[in-house]
């Protein structure tokens, strides 16, 4: 994102007062930070930019959307500098003329693309990458909408502002000297992968001394971070070391009998993961293939939020 939103007036209207608040604090300053109408455009410094798409890992294969795109530099860098594909989206028609005029000049019109559209009727489904420089409040109006429609494994980075109780993955602070705003010549980078969906019941088969064993595991998950119990045949397994990014789920296993320890690692492809299970013990260490079926599905917590938490809009005030 290459320009800060405000969110319309018609969506809202308390936290469009509180948006219009953090404007007026911010007082923007000439030739950076420009009010048209209901937006105000404040450009993303080209350092920032260049640390975003780095955080977020972009390459050839990767296609960039940008909300609220302003002269479109994050785009048109992704696409000159990284050979990315992608188009922006703003509400002032004047900086989508001027964004697109860029991209020609820049030679890259034939994979940076703008539209002038509202960022809540955006199609988000092609992204491998979403880029945002949003006020907060509206970051948290657009996270429901960026949870449940983009790919799992889709990332996103966002330019000083968090995403409410939705932990980043990274976040980092930089040097901004050509900054338009605020007095510190600081900006925030934010990192997300967005996760996929982990909860519920899942089981397998894997041989434990020599016999075939059940599995059962039963995860709990809220965003990226995920917790469970594990039976097998019978007995409790302690789990540990839980971790979801994306589409890929690890974690430990001991076996309390044996002194044994199963190290799992797969993908989560719907009601299935497919990987690998390490097993270590005294007297022995293999790597067997596992695969997993879902036999309940589960609601990750923060999917039974249809809007942001009345805790991450006080936080706002």
């Amino acid at each position: 994102m290459a320009c800060l939103v405000m969110p319309q007036r018609s969506r809202w209207p308390m936290l469009g007062m509180i948006a219009l608040a953090l404007v007026t604090v911010m007082q923007p300053q000439p030739g950076g930070a420009q009010d048209y109408g209901d937006t105000p455009y404040v450009q993303t410094p080209q350092n920032v930019v260049d640390r975003m798409l780095q955080v977020a890992n972009v390459g050839p294969g990767d296609y960039v959307i940008d909300l609220g795109s302003g002269d479109g530099r994050m785009v048109i860098t992704a696409a000159r500098k990284y050979g990315a594909r992608g188009f922006g989206v703003d509400l002032d028609r004047r900086l989508v003329q001027l964004a697109n005029r860029l991209a020609a000049r820049a030679g890259v019109a034939d994979r940076a693309v703008f539209y002038e559209r509202d960022l809540y009727d955006t199609d988000l489904s092609a992204a491998s990458v979403v880029t945002i420089y949003l006020l907060p409040e509206v970051n948290l109006m657009v996270r429901p909408k960026l949870l449940a429609t983009l790919k799992p494994g889709t990332r996103i980075v966002s330019h000083d502002y968090n995403m409410g109780d939705w932990p980043p993955d990274q976040q980092m602070v930089l040097d901004a000297p050509d900054k338009p705003v605020g007095r510190d010549k600081k900006s925030k980078v934010f990192f997300w992968v967005v996760p996929a969906n982990a909860a519920g019941k899942w089981r397998w088969r894997l041989p434990v001394d020599g016999k075939p064993a059940d599995f059962e595991l039963v995860v709990s998950q809220n965003f990226q971070t995920i917790t469970g119990s594990m039976m097998v045949g019978g007995n409790a397994w302690k789990l540990e070391n839980a971790r979801l990014s994306g589409v890929d789920v690890s974690f430990t296993a001991n076996d309390p009998r044996a002194a044994t320890r199963y190290a799992f690692a797969g993908r989560i492809a719907g009601h299935g993961i497919t990987g690998t299970a390490r097993v270590t013990g005294a007297s022995i260490q293999r790597q067997l293939e596992w695969d997993a079926t879902r036999t309940e599905l589960g609601a990750p917590a923060h999917a039974l939020l249809k809007k942001p938490e009345l805790r991450d809009l006080q936080q706002l005030q």
